[in-house]
């Protein structure tokens, strides 16, 4: 299959969610023989190497907002290249791709990463409703009703009247041949042979809970526990804030963001993942843990195991006493108590042995980008004319 991958609003390579997903779907699937060229932001080291054909296009003043002005240069693209599949990264005032895809008769695949409907009391909703013809409702329902597939982590954030035939639900995943346990390079943070390394890496906003590991660390040491080192990894808007909150904490250690390439050492060095989300800091969560969290795979590749809240979703993720420890949120010891029920090495390493093996089976990129293929060739093949021409 010849593949347009529009992601104007993210650069690659980088640190966040969204970058390394666009890297590693493109990767993913020139990997497995298929010609995949991506518009997408240049990363400041500049793209990667490699066989995708990667493309650089931004969205007027690099705000996301304006993306859909982009759609006569997505749509000269298409045109030159002659696609069998556009895919596109959803956003509220996107569809620059869909539209791209229906001028040139190509299969169009929307991945949807956050929620299409509004959550419960969103001013987003309110807003909406008061334009009477709600005009951003509209505007998401159209593009969903352009796509032929749409791929996401979870139904639950689609319209209702979404066609689930049409619906891939597959997880984000991890690299397991670079995250893997005893992976070398350079080790951002300091440890002693003696330390237990809890690491949270990630986005520092509410929501992701990096606050609780700290927490966590001074019910700890409170009760009189001093084994255990916090290491966060990451940048965000609440990082000033939690470091205030860390000041009177010991063996605290920020790293502050790392380059991706940087992260299976960073991991591989450490203990204990934590994922200590935060539901209820999160309004668009009332829908559903909707995001496929890709600290946790990561985690898992770099045979930690993982500690994380007993939400849903994730107990779908990560097996209980098995892969790792799920507690109760949003008790305030119940995180520390799942610390330390780690403390014995055996236990870490027989967990993050189960860990490794499940994301190797279920939750790599590899997994995700077959999934991916197999719903693309489906939908392709099921149209008139629809057979792909070779890469």
């Amino acid at each position: 299959m010849r593949v347009l991958y529009c992601a104007l609003d993210q650069a690659v390579p980088g640190t966040k969610g969204g970058a390394i997903h666009v890297r590693a779907v493109a990767e993913g699937l020139a990997a497995r023989g298929h010609e995949v060229h991506v518009l997408t932001g240049e990363g400041p080291e500049g793209f990667p190497a490699g066989p995708v054909r990667w493309q650089a296009m931004r969205p007027p003043l690099g705000r996301a907002q304006l993306r859909w002005l982009r759609r006569a240069d997505v749509a000269r693209v298409a045109r030159a290249l002659g696609p069998d599949v556009v895919m596109e990264r959803y956003y509220n005032f996107g569809g620059e791709g869909l539209a791209a895809a229906r001028e040139v008769g190509a299969l169009a695949v929307l991945e949807v990463n956050a929620p299409i409907i509004d959550y419960p009391g969103s001013p987003k909703a309110r807003l909406d409703r008061l334009l009477l013809v709600e005009p951003m409702r509209r505007w998401r329902d159209r593009q969903c009703r352009l796509a032929d597939v749409i791929v996401t982590p979870s139904a639950d954030i689609l319209p209702s009247w979404m066609p689930r035939g049409q619906v891939l639900e597959v997880e984000w995943g991890a690299d397991t041949e670079r995250f893997r346990p005893g992976a070398t390079g350079p080790l951002p943070y300091e440890r002693r042979d003696t330390d237990v390394v809890a690491v949270f890496a990630g986005a520092f906003r509410s929501w992701h809970g990096a606050q609780h590991l700290v927490t966590a660390l001074q019910i700890l040491q409170g009760r009189g526990c001093h084994a255990f080192r916090a290491v966060l990894i990451g940048d965000g808007p609440e990082l000033p804030w939690i470091r205030e909150r860390a000041a009177g904490v010991e063996r605290v250690t920020f790293t502050g963001a790392l380059p991706h390439e940087a992260m299976p050492a960073a991991l591989s060095g450490a203990d204990i993942g934590v994922a200590p989300f935060d539901m209820a800091a999160h309004p668009p969560l009332q829908l559903a843990f909707y995001w496929s969290p890709l600290k946790i795979f990561e985690y898992m590749a770099a045979g930690l195991p993982v500690v994380a809240p007993r939400i849903d979703r994730l107990t779908r993720l990560v097996a209980h006493e098995r892969e790792g420890v799920l507690y109760d949120p949003p008790t305030p010891d119940a995180l520390a108590t799942a610390l330390e029920s780690l403390l014995d090495p055996g236990r870490r390493r027989r967990f993050g042995a189960a860990a490794r093996a499940r994301v190797v089976a279920d939750f790599s990129w590899a997994e995700h980008c077959r999934q991916l293929e197999a719903a693309m060739m489906k939908a392709l093949a099921s149209r008139a004319g629809g057979a792909p021409r070779e890469a």
